[in-house]
């Protein structure tokens, strides 16, 4: 069996999207986007970044190449699986960061 990468990366790009304009762990995610013309990017160095809401592929890839997902440690009980009100579920603490 041949897994296609590329469906986990698309899926992924949209995630850091999705987090980037406005989704928030403590809510429901109804795609509303706090950017609506554009996005600007602020790089350590001051550089300047901008993707227009046409370049959102543009946009998800920067997202892809430039950031990192950094796990909490086992004492928060990361990665256990756990039951609540009869569904297995489990616990993710993920933390987003760029890369520098």
């Amino acid at each position: 069996m041949t897994i296609n990468s590329s469906i986990y990366q698309m899926i992924m790009k949209k995630f850091l999207t999705d987090y980037a304009l406005g989704m928030r762990a403590a809510e429901v995610w109804k795609r509303d986007y706090q950017a609506t013309g554009g996005y600007l990017i602020v790089k350590d160095d001051g550089e300047l970044i901008c993707y227009h809401f046409y370049f959102a592929k543009n946009f998800e890839d920067y997202l892809f190449n430039n950031t990192k997902l950094e796990t909490a440690s086992e004492r928060n009980g990361f990665g256990k699986i756990y039951s609540e009100n009869g569904q297995q579920k489990i616990k993710l603490n993920l933390q987003i960061r760029f890369i520098k």
